[in-house]
């Protein structure tokens, strides 16, 4: 018997791991990335730890940019940010289910906890979930089982319902002595480390996706960058350190302008869209406020390809720029 289980490499997902596994079921692991997601690599760490420790086979699979369709106009709507928890969850079910079908998996399960999450773990969110996932009846929460309808799984024997759990609600304490019992160190706490549902990220997406249709990975690997600032239909990233300065240069088209101050250490400032001469303007003056230069006039370099052309500019306030930030 053959089960795919999605590992996130959080506790609650490796006690369910623990639980199939347990029952003479092989287990296969299932990890999603993502590029919204703050702690990828931690994530697949801690996945593939307990992976390698419960010596299970261990499958990362990429949102990549079909995640971005449904992000736009989430079906389930979003959570306080643009976290649209319930559409992601039956998006990464979809994946499993195929994936599942592809080694001969008889039944897919999660860590979910019936009332952790208020968003997409409460009773009705669980049932839409797995009826739009295609897998009504079919989806094992070994965590909550005991709480909700009995699967396929259950109804067949391939588990015991009997060795299952009744966890519900927000409190960690049956999950940590759990771990305890399993002698399970090593967890990452569940803070979230998702960005959609950060206010301030939400808010630089927002504005993304007002103004440019087509949206790629690296638009939204810029978002993660510097301080944002709008002029009409033009985007302005002002790099704060060496390394987001490299990482704008890197992941901008090569159709943009970048700025930088000559002969001072400052930031390097992306123009994104096609520039009005208001939007270079402000590029220049930014680029100017935020760099080391001293003086009232300051001579800032930029172009495409070579930094090129040249302008003089005033520095405004940091105050002032302040204000005018995304």
């Amino acid at each position: 018997m053959k089960a795919v289980g999605l590992l996130s490499g959080g506790l609650d997902s490796i006690l369910a791991v623990k639980l199939i596994q347990e029952q003479g079921v092989e287990v296969v692991g299932l990890n999603f990335t993502s590029t919204f997601y703050t702690k990828v690599q931690k994530s697949k760490t801690h996945a593939s730890k307990y992976a390698k420790e419960f010596k299970i086979p261990l499958k990362v699979i990429d949102a990549g940019y079909d995640y971005l369709k449904i992000l736009r106009k989430p079906k389930h709507g979003y959570g306080k940010a643009m976290n649209p928890c319930i559409d992601c969850k039956i998006f990464m079910l979809k994946k499993a289910k195929r994936y599942a079908k592809r080694i001969g998996a008889k039944f897919i399960f999660t860590g979910e906890v019936l009332g952790e999450r208020p968003m997409s773990q409460h009773r009705g969110a669980l049932n839409i979930i797995e009826r739009e996932a295609g897998l009504k009846g079919k989806l094992l929460r070994p965590l909550s089982a005991k709480l909700l309808p009995e699967t396929e799984a259950e109804k067949k024997s391939w588990v015991d319902r009997n060795k299952l759990l009744a966890i519900q609600g927000r409190s960690r304490k049956p999950q940590m002595a759990l771990a305890e019992k399993y002698k399970i160190k090593d967890y990452p706490w569940p803070a979230g480390g998702c960005l959609l549902t950060s206010k301030e990220f939400a808010n630089k997406l927002r504005d993304l996706f007002k103004h440019k249709k087509r949206v790629r990975l690296k638009d939204i690997e810029l978002l993660k960058l510097g301080r944002h600032f709008r002029q009409g239909k033009n985007k302005l990233i002002v790099g704060r350190n060496e390394e987001e300065n490299n990482q704008i240069i890197k992941l901008r088209p090569r159709t943009e302008l970048i700025f930088e101050v000559k002969d001072h250490m400052g930031p390097t400032t992306l123009l994104r869209g096609k520039p009005s001469k208001k939007a270079i303007e402000l590029a220049a003056s930014l680029t100017a406020t935020y760099s080391d230069a001293k003086q009232d006039k300051v001579l800032v370099v930029y172009g495409r390809k070579k930094l090129s052309k040249e302008i003089v500019v005033k520095q405004m306030s940091r105050e002032e720029a302040e204000k005018i930030k995304k």
